[in-house]
């Protein structure tokens, strides 16, 4: 989808504004009809028959109202929703391709705040808005007219009166640009901290830091209070200055049209109207500056929302990745999260095709960052990763994906069904072949214990089941998938006895088909019989070698099974 085509405005959204301004106009029909009423008051004439007419020229009026307010209501809905729908939806499907590096801490909860409140507040603009906007402004401008037309000095003062929210909406704008960003940016900020907040509670009430105690949240939301305050008692007195303004015209247009009425050039009819509309016109013109004002606030959202879009996606070929083989090779490829600290170091080496390549090492060492690499999570620093003697450097990291399977330690589970939590890997998996992959990830056991079996709902994340549960529902995506690379992530990594010797197994069944597999492991045991295993040593790969081999070599693989041993025994 084209970004431009996101904003662009559809027929509904006319329709809504249309209808708007002309129940607007409507209303102002009804100060005309008021007129003559008073007109046939005054002057004697006001029979039965002309009580019929103008009752049922109100009922119709109302009637019209009624429908064109209802029509274009629903119709502003609709064109501003299918816009924000648009907006949503590409905005998916743009972060998906944004570098996982811009994911931090701080910046996830800046795009929470742009694709939920940035996104329903320019919805706001669509469905509200523009359109009050429209009517208050045609309204104000017909009885401004129809005023010009009863005694032209008065509309002339009332029209004056309306020309001063320019100058007060630049003052007002001023103020909104310099401190509604600041509160929008506080705002994302705010919401960082409480997906954090949420995300580690159990942390927090174990060390008694929740609630008031929590510094991080309390500290956010001082500021956003803060900011709160700032903005509003810096936009309010333009505000109510503008609203002392307006409200000032009319006494004095009560008291331009009184020389004329005393004098007898200005009928008492006309007089009294002239003293009613200006409160009404000054009422329209305070709802103008305050709607125009909380557009330009709004819009501030737009802005977020642009920016967002305008951000790079990685780069690379669309096209399938298409090699002759599977075999993985890091040629001096150097990585860095943050420049200047180095995880990966000219790291070398070969993984070969359909084979098991093991990487172990100290926490920390940047065994993990390799299978990010990998998956093309984030783009090296130096060097150059090949699959198949093709370099990723130039291939869209969707395409790269296409050939991956992962098993994180980090199980990231729908709100949803199991079924449709397995199914995620292949979309149009059946569900006789869901089935067959649970049972090879040990896991078809547990899910028909449940009471649905398979269209259990798992909660949000799958809170719902145990780490080990979890666990094997990742490793049945992976085998559902069957992709020719699989990465394997610290897969029993806190893992209690009898859920690692249930995922080990699930492990074992899905390494029977013939794959390029990258294991990380946490325990050398369960890697011993791989064809290769590469030692990470403070981002560099020291050895390599079967086994046997490492252990020959008496180095940091042999001191690390020695321990290991140690810790068993």
């Amino acid at each position: 989808m084209n970004p431009n085509n996101v904003w662009k405005k559809n027929r509904e959204f006319y329709i809504g504004v249309a209808g708007t301004v002309l129940e607007g106009l409507l209303s102002g029909s009804l100060f005309m009809l008021l007129y003559s009423v008073m007109r046939f008051l005054w002057d004697g004439q006001f029979d039965m028959n002309r009580v019929l007419v103008l009752t049922a020229v109100i009922a119709v009026i109302f009637l019209f109202r009624i429908l064109i307010y209802s029509y274009g209501y629903t119709k502003a809905q609709i064109g501003g929703a299918r816009v924000s729908k648009n907006i949503r939806l590409f905005m998916g499907d743009h972060l998906k391709r944004i570098p996982i590096s811009r994911f931090t801490r701080g910046q996830t909860g800046d795009y929470i705040n742009t694709i939920t409140s940035d996104v329903n507040n320019y919805e706001k603009i669509l469905t509200h808005k523009i359109g009050d906007i429209a009517k208050n402004f045609a309204l104000s401008l017909m009885l401004i007219v129809f005023v010009m037309t009863i005694y032209f000095p008065a509309g002339l003062i009332l029209l004056t009166a309306d020309l001063l929210l320019f100058p007060g909406l630049w003052l007002s704008f001023r103020q909104v640009a310099k401190y509604g960003k600041e509160k929008n940016d506080i705002c994302a900020e705010n919401v960082s901290s409480i997906v954090e907040y949420v995300s580690g509670i159990q942390t927090f009430r174990a060390y008694g830091v929740g609630g008031l105690k929590n510094k991080t949240v309390i500290h956010a939301m001082q500021e956003f209070s803060r900011i709160s305050f700032v903005y509003e008692a810096k936009v309010l007195p333009i505000g109510a200055g503008f609203g002392i303004l307006s409200w000032l015209s009319c006494p004095v247009v009560i008291w331009t049209a009184y020389g004329p009425w005393a004098a007898g050039t200005l009928d008492t009819v006309s007089y009294l109207l002239i003293c009613m509309l200006p409160l009404f016109c000054a009422k329209l013109a305070n709802s103008i500056f305050v709607d125009l004002t909380s557009y330009k606030n709004l819009m501030i959202s737009k802005n977020k929302i642009m920016a967002v879009m305008k951000e790079p996606e990685e780069t690379g070929s669309m096209e399938p990745l298409q090699a002759a083989s599977h075999e993985i090779v890091f040629d001096h490829v150097d990585f860095s999260y943050v420049p200047g600290e180095p995880v990966l170091k000219q790291a070398s080496f070969t993984v070969p095709d359909q084979k098991l390549t093991a990487i172990v090492g100290d926490s920390g060492s940047g065994k993990s960052t390799i299978l990010n690499l990998i998956a093309k999570y984030y783009e090296v620093s130096g060097g150059t990763i090949s699959i198949g003697g093709r370099p990723i450097n130039h291939v869209a990291a969707e395409r790269v994906l296409d050939q991956i399977s992962m098993v994180d330690q980090d199980v990231f589970l729908f709100d949803d069904t199991v079924r449709e939590n397995i199914r995620y890997a292949r979309p149009d998996a059946t569900d006789a072949e869901i089935e067959v992959a649970c049972r090879e990830a040990n896991c078809d056991g547990f899910i028909r214990k449940m009471e649905k079996g398979y269209d259990m709902p798992i909660g949000e994340n799958g809170n719902l089941l145990s780490g080990g549960e979890r666990q094997r529902l990742s490793i049945a995506r992976a085998i559902l998938k069957n992709s020719p690379i699989l990465l394997l992530d610290e897969a029993t990594a806190s893992l209690d006895i009898e859920n690692e010797l249930a995922v080990k197994q699930a492990i074992a069944n899905l390494l029977k088909e013939k794959k390029t597999v990258v294991m990380v492991a946490h325990t050398l045991s369960i890697v011993k019989n791989a064809d290769q295993i590469l030692v990470v040593s403070d981002g560099r790969i020291t050895e390599a070698g079967t086994h046997k081999e490492l252990l020959k070599k008496n180095g940091k693989y042999a001191a690390m099974w020695d321990a290991e041993q140690k810790n068993v025994s």
